[in-house]
């Protein structure tokens, strides 16, 4: 089996990704910035699942060394690395952001700037291969700017067109390139923010049908590098949901709090 190169493994959907492609006998490298979280999750994998996996530290705003973090995962993968998938996200405060230049700067650099910048670097190596797959979490958020975060709106719309491009640019080398689009999954970033906005403490997460469990992400996102899609929402219904945020008009669209 080729190995898969998972960028911000250590979160909640990264962990997820890492765990279904671990379950299907995929060795990993795991890179996030926090290098014993990780040798404690490669750790849990190999046991569980028996496969090989490495461990990198990679940071995509620390830009002076993301070159080099991501050639060391490159080479620990060797002929064998066969696709990465691009977990990292931040979503931030967007109300300490609107004052705060260095919160609007982490939020933009870490969804756009850090991640389309990895990618770059590993669109560099596969394209070379001629072969391989880059899979990247953008977001629905991403499909139409809203008041309530729409830094982080904006940079994952960027990382879509970005996407765009690079699956174009790519497809001519036989690298496949995903954009994946998930809607609300409950994970920490998530619901640090939602729960705290609705008063939903000690409630639990599930109770709202458009969140998602990170495991059901994953599985999705397995799916699709599998069945050579190109965009997937996940879940599904998140298409059609925003079908028709993207439909309103923007005279009515600009009078609405979202």
């Amino acid at each position: 089996m080729p190995t898969v190169l998972i960028l911000g493994a250590n979160a909640g959907i990264g962990r997820a990704i890492a765990a279904e492609f671990a379950s299907h006998g995929y060795d990993l490298i795991l890179a996030s910035r926090d290098l014993e979280e990780l040798q404690a999750l490669a750790a849990d994998l190999n046991l569980r699942h028996q496969v090989r996996v490495a461990t990198q530290r990679v940071d995509v705003l620390d830009f002076d060394s993301l070159e080099s973090a991501l050639a060391a995962c490159i080479a620990a993968g060797g002929d064998s690395l066969g696709g990465a998938v691009l977990c990292t996200g931040y979503l931030g405060d967007p109300l300490v952001a609107r004052t705060d230049f260095n919160e609007a700067g982490r939020i933009l650099d870490t969804n756009f700037t850090g991640s389309a910048l990895a990618l770059e670097i590993l669109a560099n190596h596969f394209e070379q291969k001629r072969k391989g797959f880059i899979c990247a979490l953008s977001s629905v958020a991403g499909d139409r700017g809203r008041q309530s975060n729409y830094l982080y709106g904006s940079a994952k719309s960027g990382l879509t067109t970005y996407l765009q491009g690079l699956r174009n640019r790519l497809y001519h080398s036989g690298v496949h390139v995903i954009t994946v689009k998930p809607g609300f999954v409950d994970t920490r970033m998530v619901f640090g923010r939602l729960g705290a906005r609705r008063g939903a403490r000690g409630k639990g997460h599930g109770s709202s049908l458009l969140v998602a469990a990170p495991e059901a992400v994953a599985a999705d996102i397995y799916n699709a590098v599998k069945s050579g899609k190109d965009v997937v929402y996940v879940p599904w219904f998140w298409r059609i949901i925003m079908l028709v945020v993207r439909s309103l008009p923007e005279g009515l669209f600009k009078k609405l709090k979202m």
